[in-house]
Protein backbone atom coordinates (compact mmCIF):
# COMPACT_ATOMS: atom_id res chain seq x y z
CA UNK A 1 0.00 0.00 0.00
CA UNK A 2 1.17 3.49 -0.86
CA UNK A 3 0.61 6.12 1.82
CA UNK A 4 -0.53 9.48 0.45
CA UNK A 5 -0.85 12.73 2.39
CA UNK A 6 -3.33 15.13 0.82
CA UNK A 7 -3.58 18.85 1.60
CA UNK A 8 -6.48 19.87 3.84
CA UNK A 9 -8.70 21.19 1.04
CA UNK A 10 -8.41 17.92 -0.92
CA UNK A 11 -9.02 15.81 2.20
CA UNK A 12 -12.19 17.85 2.78
CA UNK A 13 -13.30 17.37 -0.83
CA UNK A 14 -12.61 13.62 -0.62
CA UNK A 15 -14.28 13.34 2.79
CA UNK A 16 -11.26 11.77 4.51
CA UNK A 17 -9.13 12.51 7.53
CA UNK A 18 -5.40 11.98 7.74
CA UNK A 19 -3.43 10.14 5.12
CA UNK A 20 -4.97 7.72 2.64
CA UNK A 21 -3.63 4.45 1.29
CA UNK A 22 -3.88 3.28 -2.30
CA UNK A 23 -2.88 0.13 -4.13
CA UNK A 24 -0.74 0.48 -7.24
CA UNK A 25 -0.38 -2.32 -9.79
CA UNK A 26 2.95 -2.26 -11.58
CA UNK A 27 5.69 0.31 -11.14
CA UNK A 28 5.16 2.88 -8.40
CA UNK A 29 5.46 6.22 -10.19
CA UNK A 30 3.99 9.63 -9.53
CA UNK A 31 1.56 9.01 -12.37
CA UNK A 32 0.44 5.61 -11.11
CA UNK A 33 -0.03 6.91 -7.56
CA UNK A 34 -2.09 9.87 -8.78
CA UNK A 35 -4.11 7.52 -11.02
CA UNK A 36 -4.84 5.33 -7.98
CA UNK A 37 -5.82 8.32 -5.82
CA UNK A 38 -8.16 9.63 -8.55
CA UNK A 39 -9.68 6.17 -9.06
CA UNK A 40 -10.41 5.83 -5.35
CA UNK A 41 -11.57 9.44 -4.98
CA UNK A 42 -13.10 10.47 -8.35
CA UNK A 43 -14.05 13.88 -6.94
CA UNK A 44 -10.32 14.72 -6.98
CA UNK A 45 -9.96 14.27 -10.76
CA UNK A 46 -8.71 17.56 -12.15
CA UNK A 47 -7.62 18.99 -8.80
CA UNK A 48 -3.99 17.81 -8.85
CA UNK A 49 -3.50 17.44 -12.61
CA UNK A 50 -5.15 19.11 -15.56
CA UNK A 51 -7.92 16.82 -16.85
CA UNK A 52 -6.99 17.36 -20.49
CA UNK A 53 -3.20 17.37 -20.44
CA UNK A 54 -2.48 15.37 -17.29
CA UNK A 55 0.12 17.95 -16.23
CA UNK A 56 0.56 19.06 -12.64
CA UNK A 57 -1.56 22.03 -11.61
CA UNK A 58 0.60 25.14 -11.00
CA UNK A 59 -0.12 25.43 -7.27
CA UNK A 60 0.30 21.74 -6.47
CA UNK A 61 3.64 20.25 -5.43
CA UNK A 62 4.70 16.61 -4.97
CA UNK A 63 7.25 15.43 -2.40
CA UNK A 64 8.74 12.11 -1.34
CA UNK A 65 11.58 11.36 1.08
CA UNK A 66 12.12 15.10 1.64
CA UNK A 67 12.65 15.75 -2.08
CA UNK A 68 10.56 17.98 -4.33
CA UNK A 69 9.45 15.79 -7.24
CA UNK A 70 7.11 18.36 -8.76
CA UNK A 71 9.16 18.80 -11.93
CA UNK A 72 10.21 15.16 -12.33
CA UNK A 73 8.91 12.88 -15.07
CA UNK A 74 5.54 11.43 -13.92
CA UNK A 75 6.70 8.01 -15.20
CA UNK A 76 9.88 7.97 -13.10
CA UNK A 77 9.72 5.45 -10.28
CA UNK A 78 9.27 6.81 -6.76
CA UNK A 79 11.82 6.00 -4.03
CA UNK A 80 11.68 2.48 -2.61
CA UNK A 81 10.66 3.84 0.82
CA UNK A 82 7.45 5.20 -0.76
CA UNK A 83 6.80 2.00 -2.73
CA UNK A 84 7.05 -0.09 0.46
CA UNK A 85 4.89 2.26 2.53
CA UNK A 86 7.74 3.30 4.84
CA UNK A 87 7.47 6.92 3.73
CA UNK A 88 4.40 8.79 2.46
CA UNK A 89 3.96 10.52 -0.88
CA UNK A 90 3.06 14.13 -0.11
CA UNK A 91 0.76 16.28 -2.21
CA UNK A 92 1.05 19.90 -1.11
CA UNK A 93 -0.95 22.96 -2.06
CA UNK A 94 1.61 25.69 -2.73
CA UNK A 95 1.13 29.20 -1.35
CA UNK A 96 0.88 32.20 -3.63
CA UNK A 97 0.44 35.89 -3.17
CA UNK A 98 2.22 38.45 -1.11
Amino acid sequence: MIRVVLPTHLRTLAGVRGEVSVEVDGPVTQGSVLDAVEARFPMLVGTMRDRRTGKRRPLVRFFACEEDLSHEDPDAELPQAVATGEEPYLIVGAMAGG
